[in-house]
């Protein structure tokens, strides 16, 4: 995102939007069955997936003011930032496991969606409320974690990051909807 292109802030809303109300519909359309099932293609069932899709905005959350900090230091600590975090990809991986297993236990199809409202409500608020020059804020990202990050990112673009990744692993779902 150059600094001549504006950020799209009511896509970026309906995206999000988008995903809180798919989201809610999955698990109103979900059986209990299908959400013990194993996922398609990962190690988790399908509850612990709905969590890290929903994972992925808190993760979101909780980077935008690091991000923001980081972004007004001198490049090369954002580089050795992102050095430091692609190291530690193993932990990362296992911690990312491991913690949406437990996670599940918690916020289940019936805490679930209502953990996902409030964490869309905040980002939505926060959007709104960024300036231009904060949007186009960027800095290096550990492109080890995940398949959606790059090598550098805008605030802007970390903003529609949780929805792609949602997208992704919707399509891992091995849901009936028969409920």
């Amino acid at each position: 995102m150059g600094s001549a292109e504006q950020v799209d802030r009511a896509a970026i809303a309906g995206e999000l939007e988008r995903a809180r109300k798919h989201l809610h519909c999955l698990l109103g359309e979900a059986s209990d069955t299908s959400l013990r099932r194993r996922s398609a293609g990962t190690r988790w069932t399908n509850e612990q997936l709905l969590f890290h899709m929903v994972f992925g905005y808190v993760v979101v959350q909780a980077l935008l003011p690091l991000v923001q900090m980081i972004s007004r230091l001198p490049a090369g600590v954002g580089r050795r930032f992102a050095q430091l975090l692609d190291a530690g990809t193993r932990p990362f991986d296992v911690v990312n496991y491991y913690g949406s297993c437990a996670a599940a236990l918690v916020f289940n199809r019936n805490r679930m969606g209502a953990k996902m409202d409030r964490v869309i409500g905040a980002l939505s608020r926060r959007l709104q409320g960024e300036s231009e020059s904060t949007l186009e804020r960027r800095m290096p990202l550990p492109v080890r974690w995940d398949p959606f990050f790059t090598e550098y990112m805008t605030i802007g673009e970390l903003y529609r990051y949780p929805t792609r990744h949602f997208d992704f692993h919707e399509r891992q779902l091995s849901l009936d909807r028969s409920r």
